[in-house]
């Protein structure tokens, strides 16, 4: 029976994706659910996978061609009168013994490749992790990757924090290679980054932004982690951050301020009542904001597990258009790659963005004496034509306030 590969229904606002990688060539055994070939869109990358077991017998669409919802990507043949875990075997036996085909940490050895589709493979090699040791929840025991996230949740949360200081979101930029002469290279923007430059320049050129800075003591909060992080890791399974304390922060000064989470539609300022805050990710493809929905809504571990749900899902690529839509507020930390200030730039249509910064001691006047404390410059960037200083500077103030007497925040008092 010969099945046609196509392009799933995309995103709404998607009118086409990228096809930007092949997994399997022509000839190639696959098996069913068995990821086939990575569309990319503006904002995020579908997984397109094989309906059926057999061979692919045509692959009609090349990499780097621009397709729609409905394309016929590619055909193949269903195997029939195979059983699906010969045709596992098969594939498996195909992609160990191809260069070209065999995914990142694939061992002969592994006992569980049979059950790991190439995207999770790549998971388990970027984390170290052996898969004799995860349960998998899928068809036949096979290891998805929500059973990755549980066993990286219930392993401490460690492979998802690079510190206890720095949000564990950003995942550092892979350095260009050095070219071979001194010709220089020209490559094409991917998809994702060609939509970060045209939202950047966006925002330069449809806002009126201004920023103010505040400086903020985090003694009292390291001293609060210090004193609760074992038990609250035993509790809930997840560590307890920096990340929360700042988005129940900047919720708490949102609704003292609202029109900090306000935007602008036309002539008429559209004030949210949710509280959606984006984090600010830095991934190997570029920018992304995942949103936390209802924030103000979760106690300090749920906001800690949602964070720690997005990294997983920023690094391996599984980020939707939901995880990226519908922010009122977004929160960056440059004090991840070692800045100690800067001027963050609107996330459009939102009105303003709270931008940390690196935990560094100084030496400040505490109660009138000079004492060395940890110290983190805070800046807010927003749009002046709806939000004025008086606004800004307070909403920093309160910030301020917040973290410097934690045990108020937590309390909600």
């Amino acid at each position: 029976m010969t099945i046609e590969i196509k392009v799933p229904p995309l995103p709404e606002s998607v009118a086409d994706a990228t096809l930007i990688n092949w997994h399997k060539k022509t000839g190639d055994q696959v098996s069913r659910d068995e990821n086939l070939v990575d569309l990319e869109t503006d904002k995020v990358v579908l997984e397109v996978p094989s309906p059926k077991s057999g061979i692919l017998t045509e692959i009609k669409i090349k990499d780097g061609s621009v397709v729609k919802a409905g394309d016929i990507l590619a055909v193949m043949t269903e195997s029939l009168g195979v059983s699906a875990s010969k045709n596992n075997d098969h594939a498996n036996d195909v992609l160990l013994s191809s260069k070209d085909n065999s995914a990142p940490g694939t061992s002969k050895n592994d006992s569980k490749d049979k059950k790991i589709s190439p995207s999770v493979k790549v998971l388990l090699k970027e984390h170290d992790l052996d898969a004799s040791m995860i349960n998998g929840s899928g068809k036949d025991g096979r290891i998805t990757k929500t059973d990755i996230l549980g066993y990286l949740r219930d392993d401490e949360g460690e492979s998802v924090r690079s510190n206890d200081i720095d949000m564990p979101l950003h995942q550092a930029p892979v350095a260009a290679k050095e070219p071979a002469s001194k010709d220089e290279q020209r490559v094409p923007m991917t998809r994702l980054r060609a939509k970060i430059a045209e939202r950047m320049v966006e925002a330069q050129t449809n806002s009126a932004m201004l920023t103010s800075f505040n400086e903020i003591d985090l003694f009292e909060v390291m001293e609060l982690r210090k004193k609760y992080k074992k038990s609250f890791l035993e509790e809930h399974s997840v560590k307890l951050g920096f990340m929360s304390f700042f988005s129940k922060a900047s919720v708490e000064a949102l609704k003292k301020f609202p029109i900090i989470n306000a935007s602008i539609d036309d002539q008429d300022i559209v004030y949210h009542d949710r509280y959606d805050i984006g984090i600010a990710v830095s991934s190997e493809r570029g920018l992304m904001v995942p949103v936390i929905k209802n924030l103000d809504e979760l106690s300090f571990a749920e906001i800690e597990r949602s964070i720690a749900e997005l990294a997983i899902k920023a690094k391996n690529g599984s980020i939707t258009m939901e995880d990226l839509t519908g922010g009122t507020f977004t929160i960056t930390n440059g004090g991840t790659f070692g800045s100690l200030i800067s001027t963050p730039i609107l996330n459009s249509p939102q009105s303003a963005i709270l931008g940390m910064h690196g935990i560094k001691e100084r030496p400040v006047v505490v109660d009138g004496k000079i004492v060395i404390r940890p110290m983190m410059y805070v800046a807010l960037t927003y749009d002046h034509r709806i939000i004025d200083g008086r606004e800004a500077v307070l909403f920093l103030v309160s910030i301020k306030e917040s973290l410097e007497d934690p045990e108020r925040l937590m309390l909600e008092i």
